[in-house]
């Protein structure tokens, strides 16, 4: 029964994405029901091939007719959503490949690769043989103007003790996951007086992992950062997704509350 189901979901997606015209005329109708005048002048499509187009849409029942307006079917309404998502996703591929391309993703739980595209607004930033430490002056410059910290840091670099000291010292939060090879060397360099009263206040949470988290992930006040691990195992620190949109660090929270809840 399920196959069945989705058979048939697959069979009227195909029909929707077989003709650019349809798709149209079905992006048009999800902003506002229209006539077929106003049709005409909005997608610029002849009254007979739209009238055809509308008649086929009817007829499968992905559009009503409701006082000479086209108004599309809720169910239509999801398909579309998801044929636009899929999209979307393929753009956002496409637009960073090279940090996707050769990487290990498989640290990213499926809830997350499945809304990937809130990630659509992100910036894509990488080393040069000029500044070879673009990427973390990029995240160094960001957390210090921070009160607000979650990390998961798959590697300890010198400056971290430094900046999670200099956040604490401020009144701010930290939150950070890592594994026990690093968790001695990153405790042991907090000042013993800053840390005894940020884990008393519940300022500073450590959360310890036996195994190694393929993951890097940063998400501070205004942004969050990405970055991913080549498929030979070692960390690609030349290659940083960053963005400061709110869809991006939402999702970076659930892939981190993801990652806390099931290591």
């Amino acid at each position: 029964m399920m196959s069945t189901k989705l058979e048939n979901m697959n069979q009227k997606i195909q029909f929707l994405t077989k003709s650019g015209i349809r798709l149209h005329i079905l992006n048009v109708l999800n902003k506002n029901p229209k006539n077929i005048k106003e049709l005409v002048n909005t997608t610029q499509i002849t009254y007979s091939t739209l009238s055809s187009n509308l008649h086929k849409l009817q007829q499968e029942k992905y559009i009503q007719k409701i006082k000479n307006k086209y108004y599309l079917t809720q169910t239509t309404k999801m398909y579309l959503n998801i044929i636009l998502e899929f999209k979307n996703a393929i753009k956002l591929i496409d637009q960073f490949d090279e940090f996707w391309d050769k990487h290990d993703v498989k640290q990213i739980n499926l809830d997350s690769l499945k809304n990937i595209t809130s990630l659509h607004d992100s910036q894509l930033i990488k080393t040069t043989p000029i500044d070879i430490y673009k990427t973390h002056n990029t995240i160094k410059g960001q957390l210090l103007m921070s009160y607000n910290i979650k990390a998961i840091f798959p590697y300890l670099h010198p400056d971290y003790p430094v900046i999670i000291e200099q956040v604490l010292q401020k009144g701010g939060n930290v939150e950070l996951i890592i594994n026990d090879e690093i968790f001695e060397s990153l405790i042991d360099s907090i000042d013993p007086e800053i840390k005894k009263r940020s884990i008393e206040n519940g300022c500073l949470k450590v959360h310890e992992l036996k195994d190694n988290l393929n993951l890097y992930l940063i998400i501070s006040d205004k942004n969050t950062n990405l970055g991913l691990f080549k498929n030979d195992g070692s960390f690609d620190q030349n290659r940083l997704l960053t963005s400061e949109n709110q869809q991006a660090i939402k999702w970076a929270n659930n892939l981190f509350e993801n990652v806390k809840a099931n290591w």
